[in-house]
């Protein structure tokens, strides 16, 4: 997204820098020969920062406090003279801190995009539970919600947790929803070539993808699969990488299951032709979860025009989204027998399931244009022909 957003407002005539740690698979490479200092009109700032995407919470906790540090070093010595607008994003918190440095040596108005409400969110499933740290990092996020211009979230929902829960003034916020390029799911053919890959041709097949940690819940996935693994066609295929993986991958060899398959992160261009070759997507959030987000890959089934099954936590925003949109079905992830009799259901009723895609694909192509996303974030900053943003 943050990509697609530089480019959107490069194409609409600002100067957009990025300012990005190096990717994990060139931690340890020369970095130097993997980064190019122009990207499509988009200027790249690439920072050595600790690999703190890992398992440990400790090292992930200091990776992400030194971040905003290492930025703000970068941008002094690198970036440009001039700043109008910085856009951050949230989680990491830790870098709303860069924005509001950013935001007093440049002048700069400051925007803060809200994807996940933390620390509450790690609050909820029990990843935080020291209350000196509970309390350093409540601070932190008044101080990014009092420090910011305006407050965007992707959804209604999540916007009204910000103002009642949070008292964040209401003429600070804004609902900006994720978008996504229709465009390279309306190319993608979903000519099998996952299938044949993962050997899985012949088989019904329900994809969960994505980053997989504890707020994805995989084994309430897992309960699920063993309660139909009676139905020898279906498939659960899991795609990703994360913190639950290691834990799920037990529990599936404890149970003996053999209708459940991990996979590896496939590369963002190869994803549409992933999703075009499986039959539903499956979308899953801890329960224990309080906050109203969903999860954003939702999207990108109803792009690729496949069907949705949600196991979602009650106060999820992805229950009435699924319901508007007629695409498939939900219940709260407290249940897994409730959850099985859902796979069932769409198994038995698969000749239903290309009308439940095309009502999805109608209702991403209305509420999820890139193009309308990212004139929405255009309005929001400063008033002038030319901006320069980071």
């Amino acid at each position: 997204m943050i990509q697609e957003l530089a480019e959107g407002l490069v194409r609409r005539g600002h100067e957009v820098t990025v300012v990005v740690s190096y990717p994990r698979h060139v931690f340890l490479a020369n970095r130097h020969s993997t980064t190019r200092p122009q990207v499509d009109g988009v200027k790249v700032l690439r920072v050595n920062t600790l690999h703190y995407r890992t398992s440990s919470y400790l090292i992930r906790g200091i990776g992400e406090l030194l971040l905003p540090f290492l930025f703000f070093r970068k941008l002094r010595k690198s970036g440009p003279q001039e700043v109008d607008v910085v856009i951050m994003y949230s989680p990491p918190l830790t870098l709303t801190i860069l924005g509001r440095m950013v935001k007093r040596l440049y002048q700069a108005r400051f925007i803060v995009n809200i994807q996940d409400i933390f620390p509450q969110n790690a609050i909820d499933l029990g990843i935080l539970r020291n209350s000196l740290l509970i309390g350093f990092f409540e601070r932190l996020e008044n101080k990014a919600y009092s420090s910011a211009d305006q407050i965007t979230t992707h959804s209604k929902q999540n916007a009204e947790y910000l103002i009642n829960a949070k008292n964040v003034p209401r003429n600070k916020v804004s609902t900006v929803h994720n978008w996504i390029d229709l465009s390279s799911y309306k190319e993608s053919k979903g000519a099998g070539i996952f299938l044949q890959r993962y050997g899985l041709e012949g088989k019904f097949i329900f994809l969960l993808a994505g980053i997989l940690g504890p707020s994805q819940q995989l084994n309430f996935l897992i309960e699920v699969a063993r309660e139909v693994r009676d139905i020898s066609e279906i498939c659960f295929l899991i795609v990703g990488e994360g913190s639950a993986k290691n834990e799920a991958q037990n529990l599936v060899v404890h149970y003996g299951l053999d209708n459940v398959k991990f996979q590896p992160f496939v590369p963002k261009e190869d994803y549409p032709e992933l999703v075009k070759d499986v039959d539903v997507g499956v979308a899953c959030l801890n329960s224990k979860n309080k906050t109203p987000v969903y999860p954003g890959k939702i999207v990108g089934f109803m792009a690729s025009g496949i069907p949705v099954v949600a196991f979602l936590h009650r106060e999820s925003d992805g229950h009435q989204m699924i319901k508007e949109a007629g695409c498939g079905y939900t219940t709260v992830s407290d249940d897994h027998l409730k959850a099985a009799d859902l796979v069932r259901k769409m198994y038995y009723e698969r000749d239903r399931l290309r009308g439940l895609g095309e009502k999805g694909f109608q209702y991403a192509t209305a509420h999820f244009s890139k193009e309308v996303a990212i004139d929405e974030m255009e309005k929001l900053l400063l008033d002038s022909e030319r901006t320069q943003v980071i």
